[in-house]
């Protein structure tokens, strides 16, 4: 859990929405086939051999550690709305600051969805006093990472873009189901 007394940097590794993607991008080769290139759905797809978090996991407990969270079902937004409820804190984080792949952003608009509520196995949540420091570890190891906000005192969840303040909501039902269910509607796989 938080200390109580100061806050702490919320930071998270490589990207968001890698399981998510990659999914998509196989489950949905043929449709976005119609849309991008066979090397960009050839990456989408290889997105999968980044869904471990032992690594950053090991690597960021050899710094001071507060909590950490792997963002699965749910996305960013799931995962940040369950560390601050599980630790009784408040979240402060800056969308523009979230790491996200081209890849991810543009499959997610094909099929209309939100990439931050998106799957996103391989990205490790991380709070700690020092999230530059543990950056630079990860970084060293070959392992991207940003510091997207901070853990506050309080129970306000927001998300920043800009000037622009917004709540967030306790995690809903993952984006993914909505492309698979239309998969399993129209009798494909």
């Amino acid at each position: 859990s938080f200390p109580t007394r100061r806050s702490s940097d919320l930071i998270v590794t490589k990207w968001i929405g890698l399981e998510g993607t990659s999914i998509i991008a196989k489950e949905k080769e043929a449709a976005l086939q119609e849309r991008f290139s066979p090397s960009f759905i050839k990456e989408a797809q290889a997105f999968a051999s980044l869904v471990s978090v032992v690594q950053d996991a090991y690597i960021a407990c050899k710094s001071e550690v507060h909590s950490m969270h792997d963002v699965t079902e749910g996305g960013i937004y799931g995962a940040l709305w369950e560390m601050a409820e599980a630790s009784g804190v408040g979240v402060e984080v800056d969308i523009s600051r979230i790491p996200i792949r081209q890849e991810t952003i543009e499959i997610c608009e094909v099929f209309d969805i939100n990439p931050y509520a998106l799957i996103s196995s391989g990205s490790l949540l991380i709070a700690a006093p020092d999230g530059t420091g543990i950056i630079r570890a990860l970084e060293e190891a070959g392992i991207p990472a940003a510091i997207i906000g901070k853990a506050v005192a309080g129970n306000d969840r927001i998300i920043r873009s800009g000037e622009e303040k917004r709540f967030l909501e306790p995690p809903k039902r993952d984006e993914i189901y909505r492309v698979l269910a239309s998969c399993e509607d129209a009798g494909q796989t």
